[in-house]
């Protein structure tokens, strides 16, 4: 179910100069605003999870994985190369989990890592909130990217879309409507960073065992409809 070849070659497309510019911008944004927090504030531990709660996971990481997802396989869908690629003795659900893989260490590199530098820049990982932080954006990582992939495959619009849930339903819903919060792949994840957490440090409207199950719901059913939708895209020729 991975194939080395398509694993190359989308990286290659996913950290080209362009695409890997705009990766690096907001990781780097956190960087500079933890340094800026923790240099006016001091250590300040309520301070250290707004900033990772409020930027890093309900901005930074769905961001990352719209480019990660939705370029993993959009870009090809929309000029018409991925011909080339079906045209090869590969299957199709190989094809999407080889992407997937790809999209999903993408995303955990470019928006983990910094989220827990940040952390210990802000609070020295007091209560563990770097730590937990971190791991809510490991985990939301591998969902994003199975979603936002799987716009990639049904939609030329996935960016569109895909920018539409992170910011319209996650930021903005998932902030004034307490019920959109259960549809919530920050939510979830949050779940995760509570519990790693000290007391009281982080919360979510979502219970853990019930993330759980819907993170991981959603990452198979995501990933197993992009397989089939890519099974419909015929070559020219074929019957």
């Amino acid at each position: 179910m991975y194939n080395p070849t398509v694993a190359r070659l989308t990286y290659r497309a996913l950290l080209g100069r362009r695409r890997a510019a705009i990766l690096f911008v907001l990781p780097a944004l956190l960087i500079v605003i933890a340094v800026a927090v923790r240099a006016f504030a001091g250590v300040d531990d309520q301070v250290a999870t707004d900033v990772l709660g409020g930027f890093a996971i309900a901005t930074m990481v769905p961001l990352i994985g719209v480019i990660a997802g939705t370029g993993a396989i959009g870009p090809e869908i929309d000029d018409g190369s991925i011909v080339y690629l079906l045209a090869k003795p590969v299957r199709r659900p190989t094809i999407i989990v080889t992407k997937l893989t790809v999209a999903i260490a993408v995303t955990m590199v470019f928006s983990a890592l910094p989220t827990f530098v940040a952390g210990m820049i802000l609070n020295g990982n007091g209560q563990q909130i770097a730590v937990a932080y971190t791991i809510a954006a490991l985990v939301a990582s591998i969902a994003y990217s199975a979603l936002f992939l799987l716009l990639g495959t049904v939609s030329r619009h996935a960016v569109v879309f895909g920018l539409v849930y992170a910011l319209v339903w996650e930021a903005l819903f998932g902030s004034l409507v307490p019920g959109a919060r259960t549809l919530s792949v920050q939510q979830w994840s949050l779940a995760l960073a509570a519990k790693v957490g000290g007391d009281g440090a982080i919360t979510s409207d979502v219970g853990l065992p019930l993330a759980t199950v819907l993170l991981a719901a959603v990452t198979v059913a995501a990933t197993w409809y992009a397989g089939q939708k890519l099974r419909t895209l015929k070559l020219a020729g074929e019957e």
